[in-house]
């Protein structure tokens, strides 16, 4: 049975059931749906709490079966919880997890309890993965995007007992404090508590918001593709900062944007062959966000446009390997930052 990560609190309010998977690549959020499974086991009497780390490829399963099948002399009740960094099993750990997910049915003593790393369609698609969905509850955990990041901090904030100002000014403060925080849920977090220890229950203003939320933001290079074909001007000169202050590597961010051009480029001249625009998506394996992007920007996009950006995109490779192009930026940041405008340009970008 799958369950969204928003469902499950009302879910655990009927009662626990003998198997839940957690997956997804955010941790915060995670832990937090882990710690209310604990937390409704115990109210249930599961008393005792056992915790397997599957690491390397000769981890002894047989350890993690006779906890799922052997009581403690001092409880009637036990959660026996599996985690799994890699979120790759092996061999002898799927027909183990299939074990497991066979001996859930009916068994009311112990409550087995697997965290997983953000999965793929073919993961989620093998034998030991449908047979934990099949048995229990599977929760997907996803990660908050940026356009959603401001109503969770309001959200936050008001589980807390606080709240931004009404209208424009608060929705500013709510927009300052998610670019302070975009990418790093767990320090969000952290910086939300602490305006619980600052200020007192009611209206934050503006001004207590930027005096206590500190930049703790971290970025993603393969985000930073959203945000460009998304026109997020000052979003992306902020990601590219952020990102050469954590040391990400040039040539990964070239990559992130020259793969974009050459898809968009290869997209629209599918397009023009007479190729259903669905159809050239997915040969170029576009989907999710990026495919509605893509709709979004193709039609804005001259032939002569992306012809100039994937000549760009190619003296910017030089300039990032140590060569050097007349007319563009010596060093690779500020070259990789032309670029990137360039591309958001293009798709319709505004300052913002």
């Amino acid at each position: 049975m799958q369950l969204a990560a928003a469902q499950l609190a009302n879910h655990l309010q009927k009662g626990v059931r003998p198997l839940y998977t957690l997956h997804g690549d955010e941790p915060l959020l995670q832990q937090e749906a882990a710690d209310a499974i604990r937390a409704a086991a115990r109210a249930q009497g599961y008393t005792e709490r056992t915790v397997h780390t599957v690491a390397g490829a000769h981890f002894d399963w047989s350890a993690v079966l006779a906890a799922g099948s052997s009581l403690s002399l001092f409880a009637d009740k036990q959660i026996v919880e599996v985690r799994i960094p890699s979120g790759k099993p092996g061999k002898d750990g799927s027909a183990a997890l299939q074990q497991l997910a066979d001996s859930a049915a009916g068994n009311d003593s112990t409550l087995t309890l697997v965290l997983l790393p953000r999965l793929d369609k073919q993961t989620k698609s093998g034998a030991w993965f449908t047979a934990l969905d099949g048995a229990g509850a599977t929760v997907q955990i996803d990660s908050i995007e940026r356009a959603a990041l401001p109503q969770w901090i309001a959200q936050r904030l008001a589980a807390q007992g606080q709240r931004v100002m009404p209208g424009e000014e608060g929705q500013r403060a709510l927009a300052f404090f998610a670019d302070r925080v975009e990418g790093n849920l767990l320090a969000a977090h952290q910086e939300i508590s602490k305006l619980a220890l600052l200020y007192p229950a009611g209206e934050l203003s503006v001004e207590q918001i930027e005096a206590a939320v500190l930049n703790v933001a971290r970025y993603d290079v393969f985000k930073l593709s959203e945000a460009v074909l998304g026109g997020q001007r000052a979003r992306v000169q902020r990601m590219l900062d952020g990102l050469q202050a954590e040391g990400e590597a040039e040539v990964l961010v070239h990559y992130a944007l020259a793969e974009d051009i050459r898809a968009l480029k290869r997209v629209k001249d599918a397009v023009g062959e007479g190729r259903p625009l669905p159809m050239a998506l997915r040969e170029q394996r576009v989907w999710g966000l990026r495919e509605r992007l893509f709709e979004r920007v193709l039609p804005r996009l001259t032939d002569m446009q992306l012809a100039n950006l994937l000549h760009a995109a190619h003296q910017v490779d030089g300039i990032v390997k140590g060569l050097k192009h007349p007319g563009w930026p010596q060093e690779p940041w500020p070259a990789l930052h032309r670029l990137a405008q360039s591309l958001c340009g293009a798709c319709g970008g505004a300052a913002r």
